[in-house]
């Protein structure tokens, strides 16, 4: 449970109603990240417009890579589980092959490129003033154009937003989670466990 309450029946408008049907409809549960904001729905849906646009710039191996790097740093048990799935579910991984890139990504397999996008979003996530023309430059060298960097950054920084908020309420990850293999979730939950079913 989240150290703060979860607005239900008439505590919830109209907006958070919706928004938690939509979801429900999606994913066959409401997530707890969304029981959470029934408090500030509009700020769900700036959130959804934001990352929606993010997202719309970048493949979504990239996306979704340097998604989990961030997360990672960030110790989000429930973003890097939430985003791994995204992994799984579209065949993009199989769960031997997202538990390398969970223990070390840069022997996991990926492309030089994707290791340096990832090492690039984690250091955008632990200290982005110590990001350096350097480290700029190297991603140029895999083949990144500013936009490119620019979507690389957004991507991390964006996370910080939902990990902090999530984990800075005491939301834990859906009991939905408990699908994936015992390795996998031993990798990925670095912070928060998995909240338990019933």
């Amino acid at each position: 449970m989240p150290y703060i309450s979860e607005p239900t029946g008439d505590a919830l408008s109209e907006q958070a109603r919706k928004q938690q049907e939509k979801l429900r409809e999606q994913t066959g549960y409401v997530p707890n990240y969304a029981k959470i904001f029934g408090h500030r729905p509009d700020v769900l849906a700036a959130w959804g417009q934001l990352i929606a646009a993010i997202r719309g710039h970048m493949e979504q191996r990239r996306y979704e890579l340097v998604t989990i790097a961030a997360a990672r740093a960030l110790h989000s048990s429930y973003c890097q589980l939430a985003h791994g799935s995204v992994l799984l579910d579209a065949g993009t991984f199989t769960e031997a092959e997202l538990c390398e890139v969970g223990r070390d990504y840069e022997r996991a397999g990926l492309t030089p490129a994707e290791v340096a996008m990832m090492t690039f979003a984690q250091k955008v996530v632990r200290e982005a003033s110590a990001i350096t023309a350097a480290d700029v430059e190297g991603l140029r060298r895999h083949g990144l154009d500013d936009a490119d960097i620019l979507d690389v950054v957004l991507a991390a920084s964006a996370r910080c937003f939902l990990s902090k908020t999530v984990d800075g309420v005491g939301a834990q990850p859906d009991p939905a989670f408990e699908r994936l293999s015992p390795a996998l979730r031993e990798v990925l939950v670095t912070g928060r466990p998995i909240q338990p079913a019933g």
